[in-house]
């Protein structure tokens, strides 16, 4: 985002303080994330975030049911649901959701959807690799949480890794170098 001129930002400071309201107020209403994040700082607070997780679980749970014809259809719900976990993270910067909603994405469709995952095979490649992305990328966020948390995640991460060495995506998993199990 480029810097305002130095006029342009003396003016602004410069304008009577009902004048800055309302600019205020119109710019945050024409940005989304930034009206959700002050929502979320000023009305709502940290106590809010496990209810927030909670719904997101249970839409994780409920898609994770769904029949699926492909692996491709699955893989787009995965990215949707994936998407509304980004989100939560932009507006709350909600680190250990963001990796307890990861991890629980993973699992919950490894349990709910094991004969579209169970083989590799050239319709399940691509998610296959979204998969062992996935994992990849939990892996990196775990050791950037405190470390009193990693007894709450251990049995998921480990479940998480065996199954992705052992179905569909355990060429990829091989391929990045996963580990076949988590001791921190």
């Amino acid at each position: 985002m480029p810097k305002l001129p130095k006029e342009l930002e003396k003016a602004v400071l410069s304008l009577p303080a009902k004048e800055k309201d309302k600019l205020l107020i119109r710019l945050i209403g024409k940005n989304e994330l930034l009206s959700q994040q002050l929502y979320f700082q000023l009305l709502e607070d940290e106590s809010d975030l496990p209810h927030k997780r909670t719904e997101i679980k249970n839409q994780i749970l409920k898609v994770s049911k769904m029949y699926h014809d492909t692996a491709g259809w699955m893989m787009m719900d995965m990215r949707d649901l994936n998407g509304r976990i980004t989100q939560h993270v932009k507006i709350t910067k909600d680190k250990y959701g963001e990796v307890e909603l990861t991890l629980y994405l993973l699992n919950t469709f490894f349990d709910n959807q094991l004969p579209n995952l169970e083989h590799y095979s050239g319709k399940t490649d691509t998610i296959s690799l979204y998969i062992a992305k996935r994992t990849e990328f939990l892996m990196k966020k775990l050791p950037k949480l405190h470390e009193d948390y990693y007894v709450e995640f251990e049995r998921d991460v480990n479940k998480l890794l065996e199954r992705v060495h052992k179905y569909c995506p355990a060429y990829y998993a091989r391929q990045m170098q996963l580990p076949t199990s988590w001791n921190y």
